[in-house]
């Protein structure tokens, strides 16, 4: 009998070993595709649309739970229905607090539909009306806000990259030039949108997408709108003083501590500030308003190299360095003096120049730099609304890609040339597009070799001051491309190797737009206020569902926080 009993204990052991190994494997599986689409809707709720195909590991446990964070609690399951691979969903409950944390989401039990080891299989998920998400901006009061964090998984399950497209649909009616976009954070694509359109229900919508996402990272998007397209009793109030402190340090706390408790009041807040910051900044160089990449039918075409400029969002110290060398060909104007570069106007002014060109003149007549770094924004700021008035009706995609291919074909008539006096009679004639390649003073520096002969063009010396020809009779101020040999001629300028040509063009641009516009993005700000602002949204202490540091501490922030994928 004990020789049994022995063996009946071996025999019961044996099998935990077997079934606690299999009942203690992970998920384990790949999101190859992933869309998530947020709606708000005219009566201030929200609705979520999670799309995923998960790809099951060969070797994995079946998929049978599937838990999804969601930015508020304040849903009913009567509001929630999933399926996969178009067979419903019936058993969703509301979400394993053990996933997560206080239930805030939704759980789905596959049952029968679970996906087997090897197999992939496609779920979809709706969430109707849900309430809490919707802020009251700072700035401008008449606004509201939202940020919104889309539901991720926990790293321990998840495989290799997504294909992943993030929409936000905003409220049907709103004007073209009403609704903000907030740039996407940690998002491994532009954080500008990747498409902006409108729907044939009205509603303008933003889109991002990239190849090299996942489904366990913790991005976020957002968005304003005016609040009168949703009922006033929507909006979430903003938080007191008490309130923001308490959700700073809660949130600093999450952040850190597991990280290094005792960097925590030193640590936290510069890392912070350092990622809050980079946002903020990259925000103040996006001058183009949205509405221009609202989507229309054919290319603008007839836009200036300059327009195209503002078009493709070229910083401002290289859009307004162009308007020189533009004003400095025309015969409008010199440079008076080399280091720092400094220029006269030439009156009378040629009847070619266009408004920016002129405007550009009247603000570096001013002697204060304070007048004349304001005069040159407001400048900018009218040339940034006339190119959006240009563009109305016509397709934001199909003329950036119009001008770009411009560019390209600018440059190629520059390299390709044969002869010397070939590339630099291109290269002046197309010198206003190929300042428009980010590759431009590269391209230049290969182009003008120190070995080959350089053929200059008449405006030269209108440029560098110390290369004037001593004239043997008067000359009139050239108005359009030409090219003045070494000597010969009215006038002879002096032998010059391409390298220093190059040179002179990269390092005087530099030099003139570094001591006309100071700090690039202070400069740029005040342009970015006046053509495309962005509401300052209030900061909540409102956290999502899972994820062991979902810091949430945002602007008027709905976040989704999830740590799914049993």
């Amino acid at each position: 009998m004990k020789k049994r009993l022995f063996s009946m204990a071996i025999l019961i052991a044996m099998l935990s070993l077997i079934f606690g190994s299999v009942t203690a494997q992970s998920y384990s599986f790949s999101v190859p595709t992933a869309t998530t689409e947020l709606y708000i809707n005219s009566d201030g709720t929200a609705t979520i649309r999670y799309s995923y195909t998960f790809q099951n590991e060969p070797g994995a446990p079946p998929i049978e739970y599937i838990d999804v964070g969601l930015p508020t609690s304040e849903f009913s399951l009567d509001n929630v229905n999933a399926s996969i691979n178009g067979s419903s969903i019936t058993s969703i409950s509301y979400a394993d607090p053990q996933y997560i944390p206080d239930a805030q989401g939704v759980t789905l039990a596959l049952g029968t539909l679970a996906i087997p080891p090897g197999e992939s299989g496609t779920v979809t998920l709706s969430i109707f009306n849900l309430t809490g998400l919707l802020y009251t901006a700072d700035e401008p009061e008449d606004y509201a806000s939202f940020l919104f964090m889309p539901n991720y998984f926990g790293s321990e399950y998840t495989k290799g990259s997504t294909n992943y497209t993030m929409y936000i649909f905003m409220p049907p009616g709103l004007g073209n030039n009403e609704p903000r976009y907030f740039p996407a954070e940690k998002w491994p694509g532009t954080d500008e949108p990747t498409e902006i359109g409108i729907t044939d229900t009205g509603r303008i919508y933003y889109m991002w997408n990239s190849s090299e996402a996942d489904t366990h990272s913790k991005y976020r998007f957002g968005g304003a709108f005016p609040k009168q397209y949703v009922p006033e009793g929507t909006l979430v109030a903003p938080p007191t003083f008490l309130e923001k402190l308490g959700a700073f340090i809660d949130n600093a706390l999450n952040v850190v501590v597991p990280i290094c408790f005792g960097s925590l009041f030193i640590i936290g807040p510069i890392g912070l500030g350092i990622l809050g910051s980079k946002q903020q900044k990259k925000r103040k160089l996006k001058y183009l308003p949205p509405k221009v990449r609202i989507e229309g039918h054919g290319i603008k075409r007839g836009l200036t190299a300059v327009q195209a400029a503002i078009l493709l969002e070229k910083p401002m110290d290289s859009i307004i360095t162009m308007i020189l060398f533009s004003t400095i060909r025309k015969g409008a104007a010199e440079v008076v003096k080399e280091d720092p570069l400094k220029i006269k106007v030439i009156e009378p002014l040629p009847k070619t120049l266009y408004p920016y060109e002129k405007n550009f003149l009247t603000a570096m007549k001013e002697s204060r730099v304070t007048s004349q770094r304001r005069m040159l924004q407001n400048s900018m700021a009218k040339l940034v609304k006339a190119v959006k008035e240009k563009m109305k009706g016509f397709s934001y995609k199909e003329t950036v890609a119009y001008y770009e291919d411009i560019v390209e074909r600018a440059w190629k008539q520059v390299e390709n040339a044969d002869t010397p006096e070939v590339a630099m009679e291109n290269f002046d004639k197309y010198m206003p597009w190929t300042m428009l390649d980010d590759e431009n003073e590269r391209r230049t520096r290969e182009v003008f070799t120190p070995m080959r002969p350089v053929f200059m063009p008449i405006w030269w010396s209108r440029y560098r001051p110390s290369y004037r020809p001593t004239s043997t009779g008067t000359s009139t101020p050239s108005t359009g491309s030409s090219i003045r040999p070494f000597s010969g001629g009215r006038s002879s300028m002096p032998s010059l190797p391409g390298a220093d040509f190059a040179a002179g063009l990269v390092l005087g641009t530099q030099s003139f737009a570094t001591n006309t516009i100071g700090n690039l993005t202070s400069f740029t700000e005040k342009i970015t206020n006046k053509t495309n602002p962005i509401p300052k949204p209030t900061s909540s202490g409102r956290s999502g569902g899972g994820g062991s540091i979902c810091a949430c501490a945002c602007a008027g922030c709905a976040c989704a926080c999830a740590g799914g994928g049993r």
